[in-house]
Protein backbone atom coordinates (compact mmCIF):
# COMPACT_ATOMS: atom_id res chain seq x y z
CA UNK A 1 0.00 0.00 0.00
CA UNK A 2 1.42 3.77 -0.89
CA UNK A 3 1.84 6.21 2.30
CA UNK A 4 0.28 8.97 2.17
CA UNK A 5 2.62 11.56 1.67
CA UNK A 6 3.24 15.16 3.55
CA UNK A 7 2.74 18.43 2.07
CA UNK A 8 6.15 19.09 1.50
CA UNK A 9 6.47 15.64 -0.90
CA UNK A 10 3.23 16.28 -2.69
CA UNK A 11 4.28 15.86 -6.69
CA UNK A 12 1.03 15.91 -9.16
CA UNK A 13 0.86 16.94 -13.07
CA UNK A 14 -1.37 19.68 -14.14
CA UNK A 15 -1.94 23.76 -14.55
CA UNK A 16 -1.99 26.60 -12.24
CA UNK A 17 -3.10 27.25 -8.88
CA UNK A 18 -4.69 29.85 -6.96
CA UNK A 19 -2.51 32.45 -5.00
CA UNK A 20 -4.44 31.86 -1.38
CA UNK A 21 -3.47 28.68 -0.99
CA UNK A 22 -1.46 28.00 2.36
CA UNK A 23 2.28 28.93 1.27
CA UNK A 24 3.59 25.15 1.84
CA UNK A 25 0.98 23.65 -0.06
CA UNK A 26 0.63 26.52 -2.89
CA UNK A 27 4.62 26.17 -3.50
CA UNK A 28 4.66 22.50 -3.87
CA UNK A 29 1.40 22.06 -5.46
CA UNK A 30 3.20 24.74 -8.24
CA UNK A 31 6.64 23.13 -8.48
CA UNK A 32 4.87 19.78 -9.08
CA UNK A 33 2.51 21.64 -11.89
CA UNK A 34 -0.57 21.19 -10.48
CA UNK A 35 -3.60 23.37 -10.55
CA UNK A 36 -7.02 23.86 -9.63
CA UNK A 37 -9.73 24.12 -12.03
CA UNK A 38 -11.88 27.18 -12.78
CA UNK A 39 -14.39 26.18 -10.55
CA UNK A 40 -12.41 26.82 -7.17
CA UNK A 41 -12.03 30.22 -8.41
CA UNK A 42 -15.49 30.79 -9.58
CA UNK A 43 -16.74 29.94 -6.04
CA UNK A 44 -14.09 32.14 -4.40
CA UNK A 45 -12.35 29.15 -1.91
CA UNK A 46 -9.62 30.15 0.08
CA UNK A 47 -7.78 26.91 1.60
CA UNK A 48 -6.18 27.46 4.94
CA UNK A 49 -5.03 24.60 6.30
CA UNK A 50 -4.97 21.01 3.84
CA UNK A 51 -3.15 17.91 5.48
CA UNK A 52 -4.83 13.94 4.16
CA UNK A 53 -6.46 13.79 7.40
CA UNK A 54 -7.88 17.40 7.83
CA UNK A 55 -8.76 20.38 5.22
CA UNK A 56 -10.16 23.44 6.24
CA UNK A 57 -11.53 26.59 4.15
CA UNK A 58 -13.66 29.14 3.31
CA UNK A 59 -16.07 30.17 0.67
CA UNK A 60 -18.16 33.52 0.45
CA UNK A 61 -22.03 33.54 0.28
CA UNK A 62 -22.31 36.56 -2.21
CA UNK A 63 -21.62 35.02 -5.99
CA UNK A 64 -22.95 31.18 -4.96
CA UNK A 65 -26.69 32.27 -4.52
CA UNK A 66 -29.88 31.04 -5.88
CA UNK A 67 -32.51 32.98 -7.21
CA UNK A 68 -34.28 33.94 -3.52
CA UNK A 69 -30.70 35.15 -2.69
CA UNK A 70 -29.74 31.94 -0.20
CA UNK A 71 -26.45 29.84 -0.65
CA UNK A 72 -26.85 27.90 -3.42
CA UNK A 73 -27.12 24.07 -2.24
CA UNK A 74 -24.53 23.18 -5.41
CA UNK A 75 -22.36 25.38 -4.30
CA UNK A 76 -22.38 23.88 -1.05
CA UNK A 77 -21.44 20.26 -2.01
CA UNK A 78 -18.90 21.59 -4.87
CA UNK A 79 -17.22 23.65 -2.10
CA UNK A 80 -17.51 20.48 0.36
CA UNK A 81 -16.18 18.52 -2.68
CA UNK A 82 -13.49 20.62 -3.07
CA UNK A 83 -12.10 20.07 0.50
CA UNK A 84 -12.25 16.72 0.40
CA UNK A 85 -10.63 15.85 -2.65
CA UNK A 86 -7.64 17.78 -1.59
CA UNK A 87 -7.29 15.57 1.36
CA UNK A 88 -7.84 12.70 -0.69
CA UNK A 89 -4.73 13.91 -2.97
CA UNK A 90 -2.63 14.47 -0.23
CA UNK A 91 -3.76 10.70 1.00
CA UNK A 92 -2.84 9.51 -2.85
CA UNK A 93 0.55 10.65 -2.88
CA UNK A 94 2.52 10.45 -5.90
CA UNK A 95 1.64 7.09 -7.31
CA UNK A 96 -1.96 7.49 -7.39
CA UNK A 97 -5.49 10.16 -8.12
CA UNK A 98 -8.29 10.45 -6.36
CA UNK A 99 -11.00 10.60 -7.81
CA UNK A 100 -14.67 11.61 -6.18
CA UNK A 101 -17.42 9.02 -6.78
CA UNK A 102 -19.99 9.66 -3.96
CA UNK A 103 -21.20 12.84 -2.33
CA UNK A 104 -24.04 13.11 -0.45
CA UNK A 105 -25.54 16.36 2.02
CA UNK A 106 -28.17 17.51 4.37
CA UNK A 107 -28.95 21.29 3.82
CA UNK A 108 -29.61 22.26 7.54
CA UNK A 109 -30.11 25.81 6.97
CA UNK A 110 -29.02 28.65 4.75
CA UNK A 111 -27.12 31.41 4.42
CA UNK A 112 -27.94 35.32 2.69
CA UNK A 113 -24.73 36.50 2.96
CA UNK A 114 -20.98 36.30 4.98
CA UNK A 115 -18.82 33.66 4.71
CA UNK A 116 -19.13 29.85 4.90
CA UNK A 117 -16.79 27.97 6.63
CA UNK A 118 -15.80 23.99 5.89
CA UNK A 119 -13.60 21.27 7.33
CA UNK A 120 -13.33 17.96 5.52
CA UNK A 121 -12.40 15.48 8.37
CA UNK A 122 -10.75 11.93 7.36
CA UNK A 123 -13.33 9.23 8.51
CA UNK A 124 -11.72 6.28 6.19
CA UNK A 125 -8.28 5.99 4.39
CA UNK A 126 -8.18 2.97 2.92
CA UNK A 127 -5.59 1.47 -0.18
CA UNK A 128 -8.74 2.01 -2.69
CA UNK A 129 -11.23 4.66 -0.87
CA UNK A 130 -11.05 7.71 1.43
CA UNK A 131 -13.91 9.11 2.89
CA UNK A 132 -14.13 12.54 4.21
CA UNK A 133 -17.13 14.02 6.58
CA UNK A 134 -17.13 17.78 5.49
CA UNK A 135 -19.39 20.34 7.84
CA UNK A 136 -20.27 23.87 5.97
CA UNK A 137 -20.76 26.10 9.11
CA UNK A 138 -21.97 29.76 8.99
CA UNK A 139 -19.71 32.94 10.96
CA UNK A 140 -21.88 32.42 14.07
CA UNK A 141 -20.72 28.27 13.74
CA UNK A 142 -24.68 27.09 12.63
CA UNK A 143 -24.40 24.22 10.79
CA UNK A 144 -25.47 25.17 7.31
CA UNK A 145 -24.61 21.17 5.31
CA UNK A 146 -23.11 18.08 5.83
CA UNK A 147 -21.62 16.04 3.52
CA UNK A 148 -20.00 12.89 3.08
CA UNK A 149 -17.94 12.61 0.17
CA UNK A 150 -15.94 9.46 -0.73
CA UNK A 151 -13.19 9.55 -3.23
CA UNK A 152 -11.60 6.32 -5.32
CA UNK A 153 -8.10 5.97 -5.36
CA UNK A 154 -6.78 4.80 -8.75
CA UNK A 155 -3.35 4.15 -10.28
CA UNK A 156 -1.49 7.50 -11.49
CA UNK A 157 -2.04 7.20 -15.50
CA UNK A 158 1.38 6.76 -17.05
CA UNK A 159 3.00 5.57 -14.00
CA UNK A 160 4.12 1.24 -14.63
Amino acid sequence: MTQPIGIEEFTLMAGVLPDDLPDDLGTLMREAGLGAGGLYWKLGIHLEEASAQLVVGTMPVEGNTQPQGLLHGGASIAFAETLASTAAALYAGTRRIAVGVEVSATHHRSARNGTVRGSAQAVHLGSSMATYNVELTDARGRLLCSCRVSCMLKPRPGLS
